[in-house]
């Protein structure tokens, strides 16, 4: 079975977000993964000290063959050093891994699926 972690950010570091809304689709794309028969993990990253080690912890769990980076992590201008962290982690740590990108939450699955 194909293996995906699908790396974010946090949505409940974002003051004024709904993160109970952003959760909720967020493991819908997750259980979607598993409706394609992909063994899915995540980690969700804040930009402070913690996002390193949360990030190696995912990346060490087991062999991923996609890692799917999260928009709002690249597309977000003040996230850039946390963008090349988490792309240069995967190189160390993963680098068996294809590196996916998606367009938003609900597209995940799509993005894995071009690499696998």
């Amino acid at each position: 079975m194909p293996s995906v972690l699908v790396v974010g950010y946090d949505p409940h570091a974002i003051p004024g977000m709904d993160a109970e809304a952003l959760d909720a689709a967020f493991e819908a794309e997750l259980a979607r993964f598993g409706d394609h028969g992909i063994d899915v993990g995540s980690a969700l990253v804040v930009f402070d000290g913690t996002a390193e080690p949360t990030l190696v912890a995912a990346l060490d769990r087991r062999p991923w063959d996609v890692v799917v980076i999260g928009g709002g992590i690249r597309k977000t201008e003040q996230l850039h050093p946390l963008f090349e962290q988490i792309v240069n982690l995967i190189r160390r740590h993963a680098p068996q891994a294809a590196i996916a990108f998606n367009t938003s939450i609900k597209d995940s699955v799509e993005a894995a699926q071009r690499w696998l």
